[in-house]
């Protein structure tokens, strides 16, 4: 089955009434409201989630606890921990039909060309088999000459996956990556029940917008996905957009956090924030480390450097939109710092490489279980001749499945840094 479909307006019922009739089904369903078996979602069932909020419309994904929310104000790490990137129903049934009812909420900018819809991602047996476009759900514009934002509240969408085999089979339901997303009901015509532990070791990896997904295709296709995929591991994602900025918080969440093996991607965002100095960089990562070592002192730990990015090699931030490729309908970022500003301690990629492969192997007499990963193995400056980032920033959706391929090969092979002993 190549792609399943948002059922559309027509069958996406307003908020107020979701909970009070079916949506209707169509008749080459040949199912009436009866045949439904309805699921509540709980925690049993959903996996890469820190928790699970209810709300008046159902229940919301959050890949961060709400201890560790509370510590921080920013808008954007507010958005983008509510993005579900890796979050995936899991259960096992006959059902020939699924449905899904869910309630995104998107952010866009004015003048800058909106991201395509989020993508529901249907994997059985391990093998993605369908995906299927969002629609309605709340839109929210950001006015950034003005701060203003304009919000529109649209429909619930409900996605169907229909014609699946009636043997039994475990299923995986991947939410949309890119978008804020309540689950609001799941209906099958057969009966659910629980899956079992999958038993692979469990990957959590943190990084910035670029593990989060960025421009990939659908959420199964981001390339830790992929790399989890390939690897055979369980994976949970904290890729977190705009947000991989050292905080504490995160650290001692992933402290507390099952995990077998853990990666780090650090580098991107402390340029294009300009967060932070040489000095303050290399005491927070050591403290990052610490703190996560607190919770988990001996299993592999993988600190992965930065991938090329040719406007900040070199040249610290802040990163800014290029308004003038903007003018022309086209996202594009540029870096505005000075690279001479390097001399006072301003992080570009380059110094962030080198102060992260010193601190590893100094770190590495004491914690042989610590490893480094320069990023451009992942993604270099041929390969910005080949496939450059479309946006300067962010690689493509054939770039991350390369980059996922290129990880599980480095990292998880018999002899990389995140394999386990087998068995």
């Amino acid at each position: 089955m190549e792609a399943a479909a948002c059922l559309g307006q027509g069958s996406c019922k307003l908020l107020r009434t979701i909970a009070l009739e079916r949506i209707p089904i169509t008749e080459g369903d040949r199912m009436s409201s009866q045949d439904w078996i309805t699921t509540p979602i709980t925690a049993s069932l959903v996996r890469g989630a820190a928790e699970l909020e209810q709300t008046t419309n159902g229940v919301l994904p959050h890949r961060l606890p709400a201890w560790a929310r509370k510590q921080c104000s920013d808008p954007q790490l507010a958005m983008v921990e509510a993005q579900p990137s890796g979050v995936r129903i899991v259960f096992r049934t006959r059902a020939t039909v699924i449905e899904i009812d869910t309630l995104r909420t998107r952010t866009t900018y004015a003048g800058i060309p909106p991201r395509p819809d989020g993508v529901v991602d249907l994997v059985i047996d391990g093998h993605v088999v369908a995906h299927s476009a969002t629609s309605g759900g709340t839109t929210r514009t950001i006015d950034m000459s003005t701060g203003g934002v304009d919000q529109e509240v649209g429909t619930a969408c409900t996605t169907q996956f229909a014609d699946l085999s009636d043997a039994m089979k475990t299923v995986e339901i991947w939410l949309p990556h890119n978008e804020i997303t309540e689950i609001v009901e799941l209906r099958t015509n057969a009966s659910v029940e629980l899956a079992s532990a999958s038993g692979l070791p469990i990957w959590l990896h943190h990084g910035s917008s670029i593990s989060h997904g960025s421009n990939a295709a659908h959420p199964s296709a981001t390339w830790p996905a992929v790399a989890a995929r390939l690897g055979g591991t369980e994976l949970v994602n904290l890729g977190l957009g705009g947000s991989c900025l050292l905080d504490p918080f995160i650290a001692r969440t992933i402290r507390d956090s099952a995990a077998d093996v853990i990666s780090l991607k650090i580098g991107i965002n402390l340029v294009n924030a300009d967060l932070m100095r040489l000095r303050a960089f290399g005491s927070a990562v050591h403290g990052y480390l610490d703190t996560i070592r607190d919770g988990h002192p001996n299993i592999p730990l993988l600190i992965v450097s930065p991938i090329y990015c040719g406007i900040h090699e070199e040249t610290p931030g802040p990163g800014a939109f290029d308004f003038d490729a903007l003018a022309e309908g086209v996202l594009r970022f540029r870096a505005t710092g000075d690279p001479a500003e390097r001399a006072a301690g301003k992080l570009s990629l380059t110094v962030i490489r080198e102060e992260l492969d010193r601190i590893v192997r100094e770190r590495q007499t004491t914690d042989p279980n610590l490893f480094y990963l320069d990023g451009r193995n992942l993604y270099d400056e041929n390969d910005a001749i080949t496939r450059p980032l479309p946006d300067a920033l962010h690689p493509d959706a054939a770039t991350h499945q390369l980059m996922g391929e290129r990880f599980a090969r480095l990292a998880f092979a018999e002899d990389g840094p995140l394999a386990l002993p087998a068995g």
